[in-house]
């Protein structure tokens, strides 16, 4: 599935973790300027709000301003299609890039899985500007929590 992965098995995402011995570096496959499949969790009222008139970032959060989104499906209110553009991997706590990714002209920063920076001990990704994001498709909001 290795080449196959989007044309035949018609996954959007496929990722390369560090250390698999894949990428020379054995850090993660680069990722800049590229399309990915996200999720983001939200109320019901936020979702509603988000389809209308998009996204509004935060102003802070744990990297910072931005719009917080995951590849974990689980998180899943909203699936959105985000261009990534410049990515940052912010991969420790207390990263000098941690809340200021932007201001080095980076669009997106990005915390791997398994650095104990997010409680699931998944990945996040912060995006800066929401026009890079398009909203998808909504869960059945009706069954969501206000």
């Amino acid at each position: 599935m290795q080449k196959t992965w989007h044309t035949v098995h018609g996954f959007d995402t496929a990722w390369v973790p560090p250390n698999v011995g894949m990428v020379a570096s054995n850090q993660q496959e680069n990722c800049d300027s590229h399309v990915y499949v996200m999720y983001h969790g939200t109320s019901k009222q936020a979702a509603v709000d988000i389809q209308r008139n998009g996204f509004t970032p935060s102003k802070v959060g744990m990297l910072g301003a931005g719009v917080y989104l995951s590849r974990d499906i689980r998180k899943m209110v909203l699936k959105v299609k985000v261009n990534v553009g410049r990515v940052k991997v912010i991969n420790k706590k207390g990263h000098d890039m941690q809340y200021n990714w932007h201001t080095h002209g980076f669009d997106t920063a990005w915390v791997p899985p398994g650095v104990g920076m997010v409680p699931s001990n998944q990945e996040e990704d912060c995006v800066y500007d929401p026009k890079r994001i398009k909203v998808m498709a909504m869960l059945d909001v009706a069954n969501l929590k206000k």
